[in-house]
């Protein structure tokens, strides 16, 4: 029997958590939280 190689699988699911906002959920997606950052405090227009 062949070793099946699950990265690839991990990779896209990776990926796909970082693009999902998990809008209209209880809580939030750590990965997309984590690749947005300080987006939010950067677009701010009330920081100067």
């Amino acid at each position: 029997m062949a070793k099946q190689n699950n990265t690839s699988k991990t990779n896209l699911n990776h990926h796909a958590n970082q693009l999902n906002t998990n809008k209209g959920t209880i809580g939030a997606n750590k990965l997309n939280a984590n690749v947005q950052g300080n987006r939010g405090k950067q677009l701010n227009p009330n920081n100067k």
